[in-house]
């Protein structure tokens, strides 16, 4: 197919592979039709027929985690040795050299195009808001969030440590500044002295600016580190109604069976959304200098799924020290979550964690293919999931209200006034 080909106006795709999931079946893939009229999906069927020999169609991602503002800064700042504590120096340091509001614009930008390109419909971005970033990075997103409003739907959560956490003083002034753009309060938790009072900090004031809740939690390979289980319990203390995202939680794959059967029945008990970051958490997890990784990084998302907790996958970091790869496209995300955690040979209804879950954490509206839903879609050569998994699908048709898209992405080129 050529997206050149497809007509306008109103049209039916006819002989198309959905996962049945997305038209509120139950299954696998299935064999139908879809009708677009007037920027939506329709319920009649058109005159005007494409027979689309089986090609898979999906509606647009949603991206619930990611980082624009650190995106593709890689050749001024790469990670000297590929580990954590490398990425979070790097980026330390870049960001006090480098991160001014048209440094972070520009490159948010690229990111963007990418994203639209590759089908991605809604993104959650957290902004490093360690102070003065904060000032700097959040009118950028609403600027971009502008620009972006009916191709893209933006949501932005600060990112601080646990232990910059207090009621008053800085934070609270982050948290307003979170709160006056429309944002979400997010922290990093880690295990410290005080986390608990730490937590209780942060969401008395989420609570009173009415805010969600966004987590980067446990990112090791120490299964002493179970901070996760202390984000349950205080959720559960305080009643705190709002919707709560823990991402990462790679340590809970290092517990034992009984310790990490605790946290999940306490992570489902308060209703916790789980984020996992396959691509990125393979790169940082266990790596040791001239020693073979050991494990795969990501979080028990089986036990998880099970226990009915709202498991999502996500981009995580794009071409900066944290991740030196990636093109914030989920296609590759789904694609990689599959092969890294076995998703595959299993439950039916996985692909929902690249649409309806993470809009459901996010309060996005859930992507589908039912009549009405907008017909924001992608359009794929492959007929089944073997096919659709087999190869980066670089030649998808991109459709945004209807209508086939440009979807040529920017040259890095673009970037290269900010990498000297």
């Amino acid at each position: 197919m050529d997206f050149r080909a497809l007509p306008s106006g109103t049209f039916t795709l006819d002989n198309v592979t959905v996962p049945a999931c997305l038209i509120g079946q139950a299954g696998d893939l299935i064999t139908t039709s879809l009708t677009i009229a007037d920027g939506r999906i329709a319920t009649d069927r058109s005159d005007t027929v494409v027979d689309t020999r089986g090609a898979m169609v999906l509606p647009g991602f949603v991206d619930m985690h990611t980082h624009l503002d650190k995106g593709h800064i890689w050749p001024r700042a790469s990670n000297p040795d590929g580990t954590f504590m490398g990425a979070l120096t790097t980026v330390g340091a870049d960001r006090l050299a480098n991160w001014s509001a048209e440094d972070v614009a520009a490159r948010m930008e690229f990111s963007l195009r990418c994203a639209y390109a590759h089908g991605t419909r809604a993104i959650r971005t957290h902004l490093d808001s360690l102070p003065p970033q904060d000032a700097i990075s959040f009118p950028v997103f609403r600027q971009m969030r502008e620009a972006w409003k009916g191709r893209i739907e933006l949501q932005a959560s600060c990112l601080v440590a646990i232990d910059k956490v207090f009621r008053t003083g800085e934070f609270a002034k982050t948290a307003q500044i979170v709160a006056e753009s429309g944002g979400v309060l997010g922290a990093v938790t880690y295990p410290v002295p005080d986390l608990r009072e730490r937590l209780l900090d942060f969401f008395a004031l989420a609570q009173e600016y009415d805010l969600h809740v966004d987590f980067h939690v446990d990112e090791t390979e120490d299964p002493k580190s179970d901070t996760l289980r202390t984000v349950a319990e205080v959720v559960l203390q305080t009643g705190f109604a709002r919707p709560v995202t823990v991402g990462h939680c790679c340590s809970l794959a290092r517990m034992d069976d009984e310790t990490a059967e605790t946290v999940i029945d306490l992570v489902a008990a308060a209703d916790l959304n789980v984020v996992s970051l396959p691509m990125c958490n393979m790169y940082l997890q266990d790596r040791h200098a001239g020693r073979t990784p050991r494990w795969r990084g990501v979080t028990m998302v089986h036990e998880l799924a099970a226990a009915r907790v709202n498991v999502s996958f996500a981009s995580d970091n794009t071409r900066d020290p944290f991740y030196a790869y990636g093109d914030l496209d989920m296609v590759e995300v789904l694609r990689e979550a599959t092969r890294i955690c076995h998703l595959d040979h299993a439950r039916g209804d996985w692909v929902q964690s690249v649409f309806a879950n993470p809009a459901r954490a996010c309060g996005f509206e859930a992507p589908s293919l039912l009549p009405g839903a907008p017909a924001d879609l992608t359009l794929f050569r492959a007929r089944s999931w073997t096919e659709f998994f087999a190869r980066p699908q670089s030649d998808r048709i991109v459709m945004g209200g209807g209508q086939a898209i440009d979807r040529r992405l920017p040259d890095y080129s673009e970037l290269d006034p900010l990498m000297s």
